[in-house]
């Protein structure tokens, strides 16, 4: 199973590189659009700035390639953000897989809950097949300071300041907004489901 990790402008690859290997799968890491194509997975993941990362995708054709993909496509916290229609950070138009906008947290007060949100957190509402075997309330691990509004392509919900989407999913494209690759056993379940699909 070839398995191919997008490079673009955006840090965390190596982590998840890292995690495919606790699992036995080499994952290429390219921007290559021939080897993305023939890649049997592709994860899309990323932390970073939503502007400066579309720009890279755009630059290279990147943009158009992702949206054709029909084999199972991973995005993990900025890569499930890019996958959203439009991202209030920076103003940024994204791919538009998925219908949703990611907005910014808003506290609802000083001394509250900081912006960003980091660390762990628990999902629920967990329907996907990337969550076999996954326990309802299952604790991962975030780093965020925007989220995916709640819509119709919501598998997992989350609650920091407000409820939001964890993970979405349609049709080839699962993603997560936390980071399966930091969370322990229950993230590396995540990321082999995934590989399975």
């Amino acid at each position: 199973m070839k398995t191919v990790i997008i490079k673009y402008n955006a840090g965390n690859i190596r982590s998840v590189q890292f995690a495919l290997e606790r699992l036995g799968v080499n994952g290429i890491v390219t921007d290559d659009k021939e080897e993305i194509l023939s890649a049997d997975k592709v994860i899309f993941p990323g932390v970073g700035e939503a502007s400066t990362a579309m720009k890279y995708l755009r630059e290279r054709n990147l943009d158009q390639l992702i949206r054709q993909l029909q084999q199972p496509v991973l995005g993990i916290c900025l890569g499930m953000q890019l996958l959203c229609n439009h991202s209030e950070e920076n103003d940024t138009p994204c791919l538009g897989v998925f219908d949703i906008a990611v907005k910014r947290f808003q506290s609802p007060g000083e001394n509250l809950l900081k912006i960003p949100q980091i660390g762990w957190n628990n999902i629920t509402g967990l329907h996907s097949v990337v969550f076999e075997h996954v326990p309802e309330n299952a604790y991962m691990y975030f780093v965020h300071s925007y989220y995916a509004a709640l819509g119709a392509d919501t598998v997992a919900i989350s609650n920091y300041i407000i409820n939001y989407s964890a993970a979405l999913q349609k049709d080839n494209f699962y993603a997560v907004q936390f980071h399966p690759e930091k969370s322990a056993t229950a993230g590396a379940r995540i990321i082999e489901n995934f590989l399975n699909v």
